[in-house]
Parts: C-alpha cells; structure tokens; sequence
C-alpha cells in the first residue's frame, strides 16, 4: 500500500470514527430527551453529585465536547448554576477519559468489525422502523457506535503500515514534549473531537510511533485542544456561558501545565500502577490510565480553588449582563430537547415580564414617559428574541404537552406586552384638582401593590392575596373614577383634564389587570395545571 493510499485511509478511518461519535451522541442525547437536563441539574445539588453527573453523561454520551457545549447551554438557559456547572465540566474531563480505555481493551484487541456490523445493523433498523421516536433515537446510537468501532480499525490498520513511514515528533527534551503537545491540540483542533486524536494517540503508542513520554504528551495536548471547543460554543452567548467557558480553559490549561511539569515522574509511575492492577503490558492500556489519572489529578487540583475561580468569574463578562436587553436565557444549544428549549423561554419571558412590571410601577409612582423609554426598548428588544427563538423552536417537533406549554407561555408573554404599553400610556400620573387627588392617589397605592405582588421574579407566595388586591384595586379605581366624573359634572374640573386624566387611570387599570393574568397563569402552567385553586386571573371589568 503506497504512503498517498495509507493517508486516504487514515483520512477515511477518522471520518467514520467522527461519523460515529457524532450519530452516537445525537442519538443517546435525543433517546434521553428531558432526562439529560434532569441529570444535568437535578442532580447537582453538591459538588460531588454535579461532578458525578459530568462524569457518568460524558461515560454515556462518549463526547466531552457534546457535554460541555450541552451544559453551556444549560448555563445559559439559566437551568444550571455556574457553580453546578463548573464541577458538570470538571466531571466531563474524567468522563471522556472512557473512551480511551474502550480503544486501548477494545478497539486495539479484538477485530471490532465483527462487533461493529451488527451494532450497524441492528441500528439502522431500529432507526428506520423508529423514526420520531425514542427506538429509532437508540438505533441511531447504536449505529454510531458501530461506525466508530469500524473507524478505530480502519486508523490501526493504517497507522500498521504507517509506521516505517512517517515520523511523529520524538524527544523527551522540552522542544520535542512541545511539539507533541502541540500535535496533540492541533489534531482536537481539526477534528474538534478529543477522542479522536485520543484514539490516534493510542493507535500511534501501540504501533511504536510513539514512546510512551511522548504519547502521553500528545494526549495533554488533546485535552488542551478541547477549549476551543467550548469557546466556539460561547461566541454570541451570554455572560454565564462565557464564564463556564472560561473555567473549562482554565481547568484544561492548569492541569496540562501541571502534568507536563510532572510527566518525567508521572510516566514511570503510571506503569507501576498498570503492573500492580495488573492491566496489559501495552502502551494503549498505559496511556489510557495515564490519561484518567492527570484528569482525576486536575479535580482534585481544582477542588479547594473552585469557590474563588466561581467568585473570580463572577465578576468578569459583565458588559453583556448589564444590558438588559440582551436575551440570557435563550441559547440555541437547548432547541434539540423541546423541554428544555421550553424552559429557557419561559425564563426569558419572566424577564420581560419584570421589566414590564417595572414599567408599570414607575408609571403609577409619577414617571414621566422618557423615564420609561429605556425599558420599553428592552421589553422590545426581549419579545422579539423570543418571538425569533420560538419560531427555530418550531422547526423541531415537539409532544403534544410540551406544544400546549408554549401556548400558554405566548400567551404570557402577549399580557407582559401589553402591560409595557399600557404602563406607557398611562404616563405620567399626576393628581389633578377639583378636590379628587386624594382618591387618584389611593388608586396609585393599590395599583402599586397589585403590580408588586405580580412581578414574576417575586415568586408566586402573594398567590392566595392575589383575588384580594385586584378587588382593592377595582374598588380604588370605580372611587376615583366616580370622583373625577363628578367633579367634571360640577365645573370642578375642566372636561379635557377629567377625560385625559380617566384614560390615564385606566391605561394604569388595564397594566395591573394585564400583570395580574400573566401571574395568575404562569403560576398555574409551573403547577402542572390550567390555573391554581387559590386564585383566577381576575376579569376585567368595563370602564
């Protein structure tokens, strides 16, 4: 076989394994639909839960760079809190190390096509007899799994009759550790998958490309290379996702730094290790327990530093989260499950709702319409990011509950638009004369008091007082109102001041009862039902 035809087929046994990794993660993540999120935040209650979570989904998925960019948008979708997220991505490092012990006690000992086919095969069928549905999301894991295990045998036949070929950078001195660790982040770079240049770096070892010092350098270069996998996820993301990012550059860089430093003591001791567990006595089993080991090492490095890099990044990006007019939540890395993509809307819509709240409440206490500007553009600004995201939602099939949950929440977001306009028109209230400002005023204070116990990021503990406070204020608006005709009725008051000051109030009026309906039916969509029993949206009456 010529040098050009061997490179073909190298070329070719890394498309398949990057064809299967990439069928096998898509498959496995759609196969789990909500379960992966409930995994991702669920269990994340401690370090140790989200540091397991990222551990055993990276062992499951079989793609650090799948979970990272997943978890990302997690961050982003405000569904996991960047400090669950660091320990996620921190687990994904240890996780992915799997793979390397699949190719070193599987890949490189049997001949894998006679397991690959049948997974193939077996994939392909429940992929076409299950299309839409769960099955037909596992056969396509399945037949990724196949593909990859095909591309791991095509690679080590290649690298067989590469080996008297080619000469990979050797040298144990510090100019030949950089040049494979470089060759090592370049390959992850290109390929964009830490588990193929793994698997390569094994393949490589166990044909005698590599000694085992400069395997495992190439393999810190891997890992160093799977950053710019998280960074390509963060461009256009938002501050959390940024600051995830970061602590996943940072976890990386700290570790390969550290296990290069210690890589003359680290490789003699890896082989101990191996010869005390009694692993084979080959290269690709060693290097696989060289690559597990300096992962588990980078965690135990980062465990008494996670809290400062946590406050550290906090405080770091922050141009983007001050501009509150820019989305936080919705991040297309959750569009692929429907449930979560769902989430991330309804949090993003609860932010608009607050704003439009504010709106409201400013309006009430006596601002003046330029006052109200800057958050009328960022209620329009929010509303048209998520009119824009669930138009890509919809691109996606999504269950029948899932699409009658994003009705009501349009539905939400159509009241908090209509609350910001409302709030707009009623600007600015002033009391007017003719003996009626005092009531206008009590009006002011219960309107007040209905729009504070309706702002979305309160909570829903004002449910039960909900009924109370908009008939207190129905009543306070009916008293003003009579008050003000009253007064235009006996010359008190000139008619176009009564008038422009009764579309004022209601506008006002109309606000709160707009408020009052997105909370009532938010709460009873995040409750499981149409509406809870405590409290109805409350009607609104006729001027």
């Amino acid at each position: 076989m010529s040098l050009g035809e061997m490179l073909a087929s190298v070329v070719g046994g890394l498309g398949l394994f990057l064809l299967g990794m990439t069928m096998m993660t898509d498959g496995l993540r759609l196969a789990a639909g909500p379960a992966l999120g409930r995994i991702l935040a669920a269990a994340t209650r401690t370090r140790g839960h989200a540091l397991g979570s990222g551990v055993l989904v990276t062992s499951l998925v079989q793609s650090s760079s799948a979970v990272t960019v997943a978890t990302i948008g997690f961050v982003n979708a405000g569904l996991l809190p960047l400090g669950a997220a660091l320990w996620v991505l921190f687990g994904a490092n240890v996780g992915t190390t799997m793979t390397g012990w699949i190719v070193a006690l599987v890949g490189l000992k049997f001949k894998v096509e006679v397991l690959a086919l049948p997974l193939l095969g077996v994939g392909v069928v429940l992929r076409l007899t299950g299309e839409g549905q769960r099955r037909g999301a596992l056969g396509t894991a399945l037949a990724g799994f196949g593909l990859l295990f095909m591309g791991i045998a095509m690679l080590q036949q290649s690298f067989t009759g590469l080996a008297g070929q080619i000469t990979l950078p050797q040298g144990e001195g510090a100019l030949g550790v950089a040049a494979q660790v470089a060759v090592g982040a370049l390959m992850t770079v290109l390929m964009q998958s830490s588990s193929a240049s793994m698997a390569i770096a094994l393949t490589a070892a166990q044909e005698g490309l590599l000694t085992p010092q400069g395997a495992a350098a190439v393999v810190i270069g891997s890992n160093v290379g799977t950053t710019v996998t998280a960074v390509l996820a963060t461009l256009g993301a938002t501050s959390n996702a940024r600051r995830a990012a970061a602590a996943h550059v940072l976890f990386n860089g700290i570790t390969g730094v550290v296990a290069l430093l210690l890589l003359p003591w680290l490789v003699p001791a890896i082989a101990a290790a191996r010869q005390s567990m009694g692993l084979p006595e080959d290269p690709a089993a060693r290097l696989a327990l060289f690559h597990t080991l300096f992962n588990v090492m980078g965690v135990l490095l980062m465990w008494p530093l996670a809290d400062a890099l946590a406050r550290w990044l906090q405080k770091r990006f922050r141009a983007r989260e001050e501009d509150e007019a820019q989305p936080r939540h919705l991040d297309d890395t959750v569009l692929a499950v429907p449930s979560l993509a769902l989430g991330a809307l309804d949090q993003e819509v609860a932010r608009m709702g607050h704003v439009a709240v504010r709106m409201a409440r400013a309006a009430a206490q006596g601002a003046s319409p330029p006052a109200l500007v800057r958050d009328r553009y960022i209620v329009e600004q929010l509303d048209a990011a998520a009119d824009s995201f669930v138009e890509r939602m919809n691109r996606t099939a999504m269950p029948q509950p899932t699409s009658e949950r994003l009705a009501r929440v349009l539905r939400v977001q159509r009241y908090h638009q209509t609350t910001a306009q409302r709030a707009l028109d009623a600007a600015p209230l002033v009391p007017v004369e003719g003996g009626t400002g005092g009531l206008q005023a009590v009006f002011f204070q219960q309107a007040d008091g209905l729009l504070a116990l309706c702002d979305p990021q309160a909570g829903d503990d004002g449910l039960p007082h909900l009924a109370a406070r908009s008939a207190a204020m129905e009543q306070a608006y009916q008293d003003a109102k009579a008050a003000l005709l009253a007064a235009g009725a006996q010359g008190l008051l000139r008619l176009t001041a009564m008038e422009d000051t009764l579309c004022r109030l209601a506008a006002l009026r109309h606000a709160a009862q707009q408020a009052a309906k997105a909370f009532t039916h938010r709460a009873g969509y995040a409750h499981g039902g149409e509406q809870p029993a405590e409290a109805s949206a409350p009607a609104e009456a006729k001027p």
